[in-house]
Protein backbone atom coordinates (compact mmCIF):
# COMPACT_ATOMS: atom_id res chain seq x y z
CA UNK A 1 0.00 0.00 0.00
CA UNK A 2 1.67 3.21 -1.23
CA UNK A 3 0.94 6.54 0.40
CA UNK A 4 1.18 9.97 -1.20
CA UNK A 5 -0.22 13.44 -0.68
CA UNK A 6 -1.93 13.64 -4.08
CA UNK A 7 -2.91 10.90 -6.53
CA UNK A 8 -3.52 11.83 -10.18
CA UNK A 9 -5.49 9.34 -12.27
CA UNK A 10 -4.52 9.98 -15.91
CA UNK A 11 -1.40 11.49 -17.49
CA UNK A 12 -2.60 14.13 -19.97
CA UNK A 13 -2.35 17.89 -19.77
CA UNK A 14 -4.88 18.36 -16.95
CA UNK A 15 -3.21 15.68 -14.84
CA UNK A 16 0.32 16.96 -15.38
CA UNK A 17 -0.63 20.58 -14.80
CA UNK A 18 -2.17 19.55 -11.46
CA UNK A 19 0.74 17.28 -10.55
CA UNK A 20 3.31 19.98 -11.27
CA UNK A 21 1.48 22.63 -9.25
CA UNK A 22 0.99 20.28 -6.30
CA UNK A 23 4.62 19.14 -6.35
CA UNK A 24 5.89 22.71 -6.57
CA UNK A 25 3.73 23.39 -3.54
CA UNK A 26 5.72 20.82 -1.60
CA UNK A 27 3.43 17.80 -1.89
CA UNK A 28 4.32 14.19 -2.65
CA UNK A 29 2.58 13.36 -5.94
CA UNK A 30 1.95 10.18 -7.92
CA UNK A 31 0.53 10.06 -11.46
CA UNK A 32 -0.89 6.72 -12.59
CA UNK A 33 -1.63 5.86 -16.22
CA UNK A 34 -3.48 2.70 -17.20
CA UNK A 35 -1.77 2.31 -20.58
CA UNK A 36 1.89 1.91 -21.46
CA UNK A 37 1.90 5.43 -22.96
CA UNK A 38 2.12 8.80 -21.22
CA UNK A 39 0.37 11.94 -22.35
CA UNK A 40 -3.20 10.92 -23.10
CA UNK A 41 -5.23 12.79 -25.71
CA UNK A 42 -3.08 15.88 -25.17
CA UNK A 43 0.00 14.14 -26.56
CA UNK A 44 -1.87 13.43 -29.80
CA UNK A 45 -3.21 16.96 -30.15
CA UNK A 46 -2.18 19.97 -32.19
CA UNK A 47 -1.50 21.75 -28.86
CA UNK A 48 -3.42 24.89 -29.59
CA UNK A 49 -3.92 26.48 -26.17
CA UNK A 50 -6.52 29.23 -25.66
CA UNK A 51 -5.55 31.47 -22.72
CA UNK A 52 -7.06 34.96 -22.51
CA UNK A 53 -5.24 37.89 -20.90
CA UNK A 54 -1.94 36.02 -21.01
CA UNK A 55 1.47 37.57 -20.35
CA UNK A 56 2.78 36.91 -23.86
CA UNK A 57 -0.06 38.89 -25.41
CA UNK A 58 0.55 41.71 -22.96
CA UNK A 59 4.24 41.76 -23.93
CA UNK A 60 3.17 41.97 -27.58
CA UNK A 61 1.02 45.00 -26.84
CA UNK A 62 -2.33 43.22 -27.13
CA UNK A 63 -5.07 44.82 -25.08
CA UNK A 64 -6.90 42.03 -23.25
CA UNK A 65 -8.19 41.43 -19.74
CA UNK A 66 -9.92 38.89 -17.58
CA UNK A 67 -13.05 41.02 -17.78
CA UNK A 68 -12.92 40.96 -21.59
CA UNK A 69 -12.58 37.18 -21.52
CA UNK A 70 -15.53 36.72 -19.18
CA UNK A 71 -17.63 39.04 -21.30
CA UNK A 72 -16.72 36.96 -24.34
CA UNK A 73 -17.58 33.65 -22.68
CA UNK A 74 -20.94 34.97 -21.55
CA UNK A 75 -21.70 36.36 -25.01
CA UNK A 76 -20.88 33.29 -27.10
CA UNK A 77 -21.74 30.30 -24.89
CA UNK A 78 -25.11 28.54 -25.19
CA UNK A 79 -27.81 30.80 -23.87
CA UNK A 80 -28.92 28.65 -20.94
CA UNK A 81 -25.46 27.72 -19.66
CA UNK A 82 -24.71 30.76 -17.50
CA UNK A 83 -26.80 29.58 -14.56
CA UNK A 84 -24.60 26.52 -14.03
CA UNK A 85 -21.33 27.62 -15.54
CA UNK A 86 -20.82 31.33 -14.82
CA UNK A 87 -18.93 30.68 -11.58
CA UNK A 88 -16.68 28.21 -13.43
CA UNK A 89 -16.12 30.63 -16.32
CA UNK A 90 -15.09 33.26 -13.78
CA UNK A 91 -12.70 30.84 -12.07
CA UNK A 92 -11.18 29.87 -15.42
CA UNK A 93 -10.47 33.42 -16.57
CA UNK A 94 -9.02 34.30 -13.16
CA UNK A 95 -6.67 31.32 -13.07
CA UNK A 96 -5.72 30.79 -16.74
CA UNK A 97 -3.15 33.62 -17.03
CA UNK A 98 -1.52 32.58 -13.74
CA UNK A 99 -1.43 28.96 -14.90
CA UNK A 100 0.35 29.88 -18.13
CA UNK A 101 2.92 31.99 -16.31
CA UNK A 102 3.48 29.15 -13.84
CA UNK A 103 4.07 26.61 -16.63
CA UNK A 104 6.37 29.00 -18.46
CA UNK A 105 8.48 29.39 -15.33
CA UNK A 106 8.56 25.76 -14.20
CA UNK A 107 8.89 23.70 -17.37
CA UNK A 108 10.97 23.81 -20.58
CA UNK A 109 7.85 24.85 -22.48
CA UNK A 110 8.37 27.88 -24.71
CA UNK A 111 4.90 29.08 -25.61
CA UNK A 112 4.46 31.41 -28.55
CA UNK A 113 1.44 33.34 -29.78
CA UNK A 114 -0.28 31.84 -32.82
CA UNK A 115 -1.79 34.13 -35.41
CA UNK A 116 -5.36 32.88 -35.04
CA UNK A 117 -8.44 34.89 -34.06
CA UNK A 118 -11.23 33.93 -31.71
CA UNK A 119 -13.94 32.11 -33.72
CA UNK A 120 -16.41 34.76 -32.49
CA UNK A 121 -14.01 37.69 -32.68
CA UNK A 122 -16.84 40.12 -33.46
CA UNK A 123 -18.70 39.26 -30.24
CA UNK A 124 -18.29 41.43 -27.12
CA UNK A 125 -14.87 40.73 -25.61
CA UNK A 126 -13.65 38.83 -28.70
CA UNK A 127 -10.11 39.26 -30.03
CA UNK A 128 -8.53 38.86 -33.45
CA UNK A 129 -5.14 38.00 -31.92
CA UNK A 130 -3.44 37.18 -28.65
CA UNK A 131 -5.32 34.30 -27.04
CA UNK A 132 -4.04 31.35 -29.05
CA UNK A 133 -0.67 29.87 -28.10
CA UNK A 134 1.33 26.74 -28.78
CA UNK A 135 4.74 25.49 -27.61
CA UNK A 136 7.87 25.36 -29.71
CA UNK A 137 9.29 21.87 -30.45
CA UNK A 138 11.12 19.94 -27.74
CA UNK A 139 13.26 16.81 -27.80
CA UNK A 140 11.73 13.75 -26.21
CA UNK A 141 15.22 12.84 -25.01
CA UNK A 142 14.87 15.18 -22.04
CA UNK A 143 12.40 12.67 -20.58
CA UNK A 144 15.13 10.07 -20.08
CA UNK A 145 13.66 6.60 -19.54
CA UNK A 146 10.16 7.93 -20.29
CA UNK A 147 11.10 9.25 -23.75
CA UNK A 148 9.99 6.09 -25.59
CA UNK A 149 6.81 6.04 -23.51
CA UNK A 150 5.40 9.33 -24.78
CA UNK A 151 2.24 8.66 -26.78
CA UNK A 152 2.64 9.23 -30.52
CA UNK A 153 0.17 11.07 -32.72
CA UNK A 154 -1.49 10.70 -36.11
CA UNK A 155 -0.73 14.40 -36.71
CA UNK A 156 2.58 15.54 -38.26
CA UNK A 157 4.35 16.52 -35.04
CA UNK A 158 7.59 17.20 -36.88
CA UNK A 159 6.00 20.61 -37.46
CA UNK A 160 4.98 23.18 -34.88
CA UNK A 161 1.43 24.50 -34.79
CA UNK A 162 2.55 27.88 -36.16
CA UNK A 163 4.48 26.25 -39.02
CA UNK A 164 1.39 24.33 -40.08
CA UNK A 165 -0.62 27.57 -39.99
CA UNK A 166 1.99 29.62 -41.86
CA UNK A 167 2.92 27.05 -44.51
CA UNK A 168 -0.59 25.63 -45.10
CA UNK A 169 0.67 22.06 -44.80
CA UNK A 170 -2.68 20.55 -45.79
CA UNK A 171 -2.60 22.14 -49.24
CA UNK A 172 1.16 22.38 -49.81
CA UNK A 173 2.95 19.54 -47.98
CA UNK A 174 5.86 19.25 -50.41
CA UNK A 175 6.52 22.99 -50.42
CA UNK A 176 6.33 23.07 -46.62
CA UNK A 177 8.81 20.20 -46.36
CA UNK A 178 11.24 21.87 -48.72
CA UNK A 179 11.00 25.16 -46.86
CA UNK A 180 11.75 23.56 -43.50
CA UNK A 181 13.91 20.58 -44.38
CA UNK A 182 16.94 21.63 -42.26
CA UNK A 183 14.71 22.03 -39.19
CA UNK A 184 12.84 18.82 -39.92
CA UNK A 185 16.10 16.91 -40.29
CA UNK A 186 17.44 18.32 -37.04
CA UNK A 187 14.24 17.41 -35.21
CA UNK A 188 14.45 13.87 -36.51
CA UNK A 189 18.06 13.56 -35.43
CA UNK A 190 17.27 14.94 -31.97
CA UNK A 191 13.96 13.04 -31.53
CA UNK A 192 12.12 16.36 -31.24
CA UNK A 193 8.52 17.19 -31.96
CA UNK A 194 6.08 20.07 -31.86
CA UNK A 195 2.40 20.37 -31.03
CA UNK A 196 1.17 17.77 -28.49
CA UNK A 197 4.57 16.10 -28.38
CA UNK A 198 6.17 19.36 -27.25
CA UNK A 199 3.37 20.15 -24.81
CA UNK A 200 3.50 16.84 -22.99
CA UNK A 201 7.30 16.56 -23.17
CA UNK A 202 7.57 19.90 -21.42
CA UNK A 203 4.89 19.13 -18.84
CA UNK A 204 6.24 15.69 -17.98
CA UNK A 205 9.80 17.03 -17.75
CA UNK A 206 8.63 19.76 -15.39
CA UNK A 207 6.87 17.15 -13.27
CA UNK A 208 9.91 14.88 -13.16
CA UNK A 209 12.14 17.76 -12.13
CA UNK A 210 9.69 18.63 -9.35
CA UNK A 211 9.76 15.08 -7.98
CA UNK A 212 6.47 13.76 -9.37
CA UNK A 213 6.40 9.96 -9.69
CA UNK A 214 4.83 8.27 -12.73
CA UNK A 215 3.52 4.73 -12.75
CA UNK A 216 2.42 3.22 -16.07
CA UNK A 217 0.12 0.26 -16.78
CA UNK A 218 -1.70 0.96 -13.52
CA UNK A 219 -5.47 1.17 -13.78
CA UNK A 220 -7.67 2.65 -11.05
CA UNK A 221 -10.58 0.26 -10.49
CA UNK A 222 -12.16 1.86 -7.44
CA UNK A 223 -11.99 4.81 -5.08
CA UNK A 224 -11.30 4.39 -1.35
CA UNK A 225 -13.34 6.30 1.24
CA UNK A 226 -13.11 6.63 5.00
CA UNK A 227 -16.00 6.48 7.47
CA UNK A 228 -16.87 10.12 6.71
CA UNK A 229 -17.12 9.41 2.95
CA UNK A 230 -13.91 11.27 2.25
CA UNK A 231 -11.99 9.91 -0.73
CA UNK A 232 -8.62 8.81 0.60
CA UNK A 233 -7.12 6.94 -2.34
CA UNK A 234 -7.76 4.35 -5.01
CA UNK A 235 -7.63 0.64 -5.54
CA UNK A 236 -5.53 -0.08 -8.61
CA UNK A 237 -4.74 -3.03 -10.81
CA UNK A 238 -1.19 -3.60 -12.02
CA UNK A 239 0.28 -6.70 -13.62
CA UNK A 240 -2.81 -8.69 -12.71
CA UNK A 241 -2.64 -7.79 -9.02
CA UNK A 242 -4.70 -5.34 -7.03
CA UNK A 243 -3.29 -2.96 -4.45
CA UNK A 244 -4.28 0.26 -2.72
CA UNK A 245 -2.78 3.72 -3.09
CA UNK A 246 -3.53 6.23 -0.35
CA UNK A 247 -3.71 9.98 -0.95
CA UNK A 248 -3.59 12.09 2.21
CA UNK A 249 -4.65 15.35 0.57
CA UNK A 250 -6.72 14.36 -2.43
CA UNK A 251 -7.40 12.31 -5.56
CA UNK A 252 -7.73 14.13 -8.89
CA UNK A 253 -9.54 12.37 -11.73
CA UNK A 254 -8.10 13.46 -15.10
CA UNK A 255 -8.69 10.38 -17.21
CA UNK A 256 -10.09 11.96 -20.38
CA UNK A 257 -13.35 11.18 -22.12
CA UNK A 258 -15.54 8.11 -22.62
CA UNK A 259 -15.80 8.04 -26.41
CA UNK A 260 -14.27 4.56 -26.76
CA UNK A 261 -16.88 2.97 -24.47
CA UNK A 262 -19.44 1.83 -27.04
CA UNK A 263 -22.36 1.68 -24.61
CA UNK A 264 -21.74 5.13 -23.11
CA UNK A 265 -21.15 6.66 -26.52
CA UNK A 266 -24.34 5.21 -27.98
CA UNK A 267 -26.35 6.42 -24.99
CA UNK A 268 -25.09 10.00 -25.08
CA UNK A 269 -24.30 10.39 -28.79
CA UNK A 270 -27.02 8.60 -30.74
CA UNK A 271 -26.81 8.65 -34.52
CA UNK A 272 -24.14 8.29 -37.15
CA UNK A 273 -20.46 8.33 -36.17
CA UNK A 274 -17.60 8.50 -38.66
CA UNK A 275 -14.44 8.30 -36.58
CA UNK A 276 -12.79 8.78 -33.19
CA UNK A 277 -9.52 10.70 -32.97
CA UNK A 278 -8.41 10.11 -29.37
CA UNK A 279 -6.47 7.30 -27.63
CA UNK A 280 -8.50 4.07 -27.44
CA UNK A 281 -7.92 4.10 -23.68
CA UNK A 282 -10.54 6.85 -23.28
CA UNK A 283 -13.17 4.45 -21.98
CA UNK A 284 -14.84 6.53 -19.29
CA UNK A 285 -12.85 5.23 -16.33
CA UNK A 286 -12.97 8.56 -14.53
CA UNK A 287 -16.68 9.07 -15.09
CA UNK A 288 -17.40 5.58 -13.73
CA UNK A 289 -15.13 6.09 -10.71
CA UNK A 290 -16.79 9.39 -9.84
CA UNK A 291 -20.28 7.93 -10.20
CA UNK A 292 -19.34 5.02 -7.93
CA UNK A 293 -18.94 7.39 -4.97
CA UNK A 294 -22.11 9.35 -5.66
CA UNK A 295 -20.90 12.14 -7.97
CA UNK A 296 -23.30 13.89 -10.30
CA UNK A 297 -22.41 13.30 -13.95
CA UNK A 298 -23.30 16.23 -16.17
CA UNK A 299 -22.77 17.57 -19.72
CA UNK A 300 -22.52 13.98 -20.93
CA UNK A 301 -23.83 15.00 -24.36
CA UNK A 302 -20.96 17.43 -24.95
CA UNK A 303 -17.77 16.68 -26.89
CA UNK A 304 -15.00 18.04 -29.03
CA UNK A 305 -16.66 17.23 -32.37
CA UNK A 306 -14.72 18.00 -35.55
CA UNK A 307 -14.31 16.43 -39.01
CA UNK A 308 -11.72 13.67 -39.20
CA UNK A 309 -10.05 11.97 -42.12
CA UNK A 310 -9.62 8.19 -41.99
CA UNK A 311 -6.26 6.86 -40.90
CA UNK A 312 -4.71 4.07 -38.85
CA UNK A 313 -3.37 4.32 -35.32
CA UNK A 314 -1.55 1.42 -33.73
CA UNK A 315 -2.78 -0.68 -36.64
CA UNK A 316 -6.49 0.08 -36.18
CA UNK A 317 -8.96 2.50 -37.88
CA UNK A 318 -8.74 5.98 -36.40
CA UNK A 319 -9.61 9.60 -37.11
CA UNK A 320 -7.24 12.42 -38.07
CA UNK A 321 -8.70 15.88 -37.26
CA UNK A 322 -8.48 18.04 -40.36
CA UNK A 323 -10.32 20.98 -41.91
CA UNK A 324 -11.20 19.44 -45.24
CA UNK A 325 -14.90 20.32 -45.33
CA UNK A 326 -14.41 23.95 -46.38
CA UNK A 327 -12.58 23.42 -49.67
CA UNK A 328 -13.58 25.23 -52.88
CA UNK A 329 -16.20 23.54 -55.07
CA UNK A 330 -17.84 21.75 -52.13
CA UNK A 331 -20.58 22.17 -49.54
CA UNK A 332 -21.95 20.24 -46.56
CA UNK A 333 -25.55 19.00 -46.47
CA UNK A 334 -27.71 17.15 -43.97
CA UNK A 335 -29.86 14.07 -44.43
CA UNK A 336 -32.44 16.17 -46.26
CA UNK A 337 -29.90 17.29 -48.84
CA UNK A 338 -29.84 20.87 -47.52
CA UNK A 339 -27.07 23.09 -46.17
CA UNK A 340 -27.36 23.88 -42.48
CA UNK A 341 -24.11 25.69 -41.57
CA UNK A 342 -21.21 27.61 -43.05
CA UNK A 343 -18.58 25.09 -44.04
CA UNK A 344 -15.91 27.40 -42.59
CA UNK A 345 -17.64 27.66 -39.21
CA UNK A 346 -15.18 26.54 -36.55
CA UNK A 347 -18.12 25.03 -34.67
CA UNK A 348 -19.38 22.97 -37.58
CA UNK A 349 -19.14 20.00 -35.22
CA UNK A 350 -21.82 21.52 -33.01
CA UNK A 351 -24.11 21.92 -36.02
CA UNK A 352 -23.48 18.34 -37.14
CA UNK A 353 -24.25 17.15 -33.60
CA UNK A 354 -27.37 19.30 -33.15
CA UNK A 355 -30.17 17.52 -31.25
CA UNK A 356 -33.92 17.93 -31.15
CA UNK A 357 -36.08 18.17 -28.06
CA UNK A 358 -36.05 14.37 -27.82
CA UNK A 359 -32.27 14.25 -27.87
CA UNK A 360 -32.11 12.69 -31.34
CA UNK A 361 -29.85 14.19 -34.04
CA UNK A 362 -31.62 16.59 -36.42
CA UNK A 363 -29.00 16.66 -39.21
CA UNK A 364 -27.33 13.26 -39.19
CA UNK A 365 -26.36 11.61 -41.40
CA UNK A 366 -24.46 14.47 -43.08
CA UNK A 367 -22.45 14.60 -46.28
CA UNK A 368 -19.82 16.63 -48.06
CA UNK A 369 -20.65 17.03 -51.76
CA UNK A 370 -18.74 18.74 -54.54
CA UNK A 371 -17.36 18.28 -58.01
CA UNK A 372 -14.13 16.63 -59.09
CA UNK A 373 -12.11 19.81 -58.50
CA UNK A 374 -12.52 19.27 -54.76
CA UNK A 375 -10.22 16.25 -55.02
CA UNK A 376 -7.44 18.32 -56.57
CA UNK A 377 -7.03 20.71 -53.66
CA UNK A 378 -5.02 18.50 -51.32
CA UNK A 379 -2.58 15.65 -51.74
CA UNK A 380 -2.93 14.68 -48.04
CA UNK A 381 -6.70 14.37 -48.49
CA UNK A 382 -6.29 11.81 -51.26
CA UNK A 383 -3.67 9.94 -49.24
CA UNK A 384 -5.85 9.61 -46.14
CA UNK A 385 -9.02 8.91 -48.13
CA UNK A 386 -7.28 5.79 -49.45
CA UNK A 387 -7.60 4.24 -45.99
CA UNK A 388 -11.36 3.90 -46.66
CA UNK A 389 -11.62 3.19 -50.36
CA UNK A 390 -15.43 3.03 -50.33
CA UNK A 391 -15.80 6.38 -48.55
CA UNK A 392 -15.86 8.64 -51.61
CA UNK A 393 -18.78 8.18 -54.02
CA UNK A 394 -18.73 9.51 -57.59
CA UNK A 395 -21.31 10.09 -60.30
CA UNK A 396 -21.63 12.01 -63.56
CA UNK A 397 -24.91 13.53 -62.37
CA UNK A 398 -26.09 15.13 -59.15
CA UNK A 399 -29.09 12.81 -59.14
CA UNK A 400 -26.81 9.81 -59.48
CA UNK A 401 -24.66 11.03 -56.60
CA UNK A 402 -27.76 11.57 -54.47
CA UNK A 403 -28.81 7.99 -55.10
CA UNK A 404 -25.41 6.65 -54.04
CA UNK A 405 -25.50 8.74 -50.85
CA UNK A 406 -29.13 8.03 -50.06
CA UNK A 407 -30.18 11.67 -50.38
CA UNK A 408 -33.34 13.10 -52.01
CA UNK A 409 -32.21 14.00 -55.53
CA UNK A 410 -34.50 17.00 -56.02
CA UNK A 411 -33.42 18.57 -52.73
CA UNK A 412 -29.72 18.09 -53.45
CA UNK A 413 -30.10 19.50 -56.96
CA UNK A 414 -31.92 22.55 -55.58
CA UNK A 415 -29.30 23.05 -52.86
CA UNK A 416 -26.42 22.93 -55.32
CA UNK A 417 -28.24 25.26 -57.72
CA UNK A 418 -28.78 27.73 -54.87
CA UNK A 419 -25.10 27.48 -53.91
CA UNK A 420 -23.99 28.08 -57.48
CA UNK A 421 -26.20 31.17 -57.55
CA UNK A 422 -24.43 32.49 -54.45
CA UNK A 423 -21.10 31.88 -56.18
CA UNK A 424 -22.25 34.02 -59.11
CA UNK A 425 -23.31 36.81 -56.74
CA UNK A 426 -20.12 36.52 -54.66
CA UNK A 427 -21.96 36.10 -51.34
CA UNK A 428 -23.39 33.22 -49.35
CA UNK A 429 -26.77 34.67 -48.43
CA UNK A 430 -27.70 31.73 -46.21
CA UNK A 431 -24.70 31.30 -43.90
CA UNK A 432 -22.24 34.08 -44.84
CA UNK A 433 -19.43 31.65 -45.54
CA UNK A 434 -16.02 33.30 -45.25
CA UNK A 435 -17.26 36.66 -43.97
CA UNK A 436 -16.38 36.89 -40.27
CA UNK A 437 -12.85 37.22 -38.93
CA UNK A 438 -12.29 33.53 -38.28
CA UNK A 439 -13.74 32.35 -41.57
CA UNK A 440 -11.89 34.96 -43.59
CA UNK A 441 -8.66 33.85 -41.94
CA UNK A 442 -9.30 30.15 -42.57
CA UNK A 443 -10.43 30.65 -46.18
CA UNK A 444 -6.89 31.68 -47.22
CA UNK A 445 -8.18 34.58 -49.29
CA UNK A 446 -11.52 35.69 -50.76
CA UNK A 447 -10.93 33.80 -53.98
CA UNK A 448 -11.39 30.50 -52.11
CA UNK A 449 -14.69 31.28 -50.42
CA UNK A 450 -17.32 30.64 -53.06
CA UNK A 451 -16.68 28.22 -55.91
CA UNK A 452 -19.46 26.55 -57.92
CA UNK A 453 -20.24 22.84 -58.07
CA UNK A 454 -20.87 22.42 -61.79
CA UNK A 455 -18.15 20.27 -63.36
CA UNK A 456 -18.84 16.51 -63.32
CA UNK A 457 -18.00 13.99 -62.14
CA UNK A 458 -19.54 14.89 -58.80
CA UNK A 459 -18.21 13.50 -55.52
CA UNK A 460 -19.69 12.93 -52.11
CA UNK A 461 -18.81 11.32 -48.77
CA UNK A 462 -20.14 11.10 -45.24
CA UNK A 463 -19.31 13.94 -42.88
CA UNK A 464 -20.89 12.61 -39.74
CA UNK A 465 -19.99 13.24 -36.15
CA UNK A 466 -16.32 12.52 -35.39
CA UNK A 467 -15.24 12.79 -31.76
CA UNK A 468 -11.87 14.00 -30.49
CA UNK A 469 -12.91 13.72 -26.84
CA UNK A 470 -16.16 13.77 -24.89
CA UNK A 471 -16.60 16.61 -22.41
CA UNK A 472 -19.00 15.19 -19.86
CA UNK A 473 -18.18 13.91 -16.42
CA UNK A 474 -18.23 14.74 -12.75
CA UNK A 475 -19.94 18.02 -11.92
CA UNK A 476 -17.53 20.26 -10.01
CA UNK A 477 -17.64 23.64 -8.35
CA UNK A 478 -15.35 26.52 -9.24
CA UNK A 479 -12.57 24.96 -7.12
CA UNK A 480 -12.62 21.67 -9.10
CA UNK A 481 -14.17 19.81 -6.15
CA UNK A 482 -16.50 17.01 -7.23
CA UNK A 483 -20.15 17.45 -6.27
CA UNK A 484 -23.07 15.18 -5.50
CA UNK A 485 -26.47 15.74 -7.15
CA UNK A 486 -27.57 17.79 -4.12
CA UNK A 487 -24.61 20.16 -4.59
CA UNK A 488 -22.63 18.90 -1.61
CA UNK A 489 -18.89 18.30 -1.95
CA UNK A 490 -17.39 14.83 -2.02
CA UNK A 491 -14.37 15.57 0.19
CA UNK A 492 -10.99 14.58 -1.14
CA UNK A 493 -12.14 14.16 -4.76
CA UNK A 494 -11.37 16.53 -7.64
CA UNK A 495 -11.83 16.36 -11.40
CA UNK A 496 -10.23 18.21 -14.31
CA UNK A 497 -10.03 18.16 -18.07
CA UNK A 498 -12.34 15.94 -20.10
CA UNK A 499 -13.25 13.87 -17.04
CA UNK A 500 -15.21 16.77 -15.54
CA UNK A 501 -18.50 18.30 -16.64
CA UNK A 502 -16.72 20.74 -18.88
CA UNK A 503 -17.95 24.35 -18.58
CA UNK A 504 -16.97 24.92 -22.22
CA UNK A 505 -18.75 22.17 -24.07
CA UNK A 506 -19.19 21.26 -27.70
CA UNK A 507 -19.32 24.94 -28.68
CA UNK A 508 -15.65 25.93 -28.70
CA UNK A 509 -14.84 29.58 -28.03
CA UNK A 510 -11.35 29.23 -29.52
CA UNK A 511 -9.25 26.70 -31.36
CA UNK A 512 -7.54 25.85 -28.08
CA UNK A 513 -10.55 25.72 -25.76
CA UNK A 514 -10.03 22.08 -24.95
CA UNK A 515 -6.39 22.28 -23.86
CA UNK A 516 -6.48 25.78 -22.36
CA UNK A 517 -9.24 24.93 -19.87
CA UNK A 518 -7.85 21.43 -19.26
CA UNK A 519 -4.51 22.84 -18.16
CA UNK A 520 -6.26 25.48 -16.09
CA UNK A 521 -8.62 23.12 -14.27
CA UNK A 522 -5.73 20.87 -13.34
CA UNK A 523 -3.97 23.93 -11.94
CA UNK A 524 -7.13 25.00 -10.06
CA UNK A 525 -7.54 21.54 -8.51
CA UNK A 526 -3.98 21.60 -7.20
CA UNK A 527 -4.38 25.16 -5.90
CA UNK A 528 -7.48 24.07 -3.99
CA UNK A 529 -5.63 21.16 -2.41
CA UNK A 530 -2.70 23.38 -1.48
CA UNK A 531 -4.72 26.18 0.09
CA UNK A 532 -7.92 24.61 1.44
CA UNK A 533 -7.33 20.94 2.12
CA UNK A 534 -4.89 20.73 5.01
Amino acid sequence: MGEFDVLLIGSGSAACSAALRAAKGGLNVLVIEKSEWLGGTSAMSGAGVWIPANHLAAAAGVADSRDDALTYLRAVSPRDWARKEDALWSAFVRAAPDMLRFLSGNTPLDFRLVNEPDPFAEAPGGKLFGRMLSPRPLSRRILGKFAPRLRRSTLPHSFSYQEIVDLDLYHHPIRAGLRLWPKLLWRRLTNAGGQGTALMTGLIKGCLDAGVAFQLETRAVGLLQDSDSRVIGAEVEREGRRTKLLARRGVIIATGGFEWDAEMRARHFPGALDRIGSPPTNEGDGQKLAASVGAELDRMDQANVYPCLPTLYQGKPHGLPMTFQAEPHSIVVNRDGRRFVSENDFNIGEAIDARGADGAPVNLPCYLVGDHRFLRTSLPFRWYASYERQWIKKSDTIGGLAAKLGLPASALEATIARWNGFCSKGRDEDFRRGENGWEDYKAHGPENRLKPIDKPPYVGMTLNRSILGTKGGARTNERAQVLRPDGSIIPGLYAAGLAMANPIGTRAVGAGTTLGPNLTWGFIAAETILHQNR
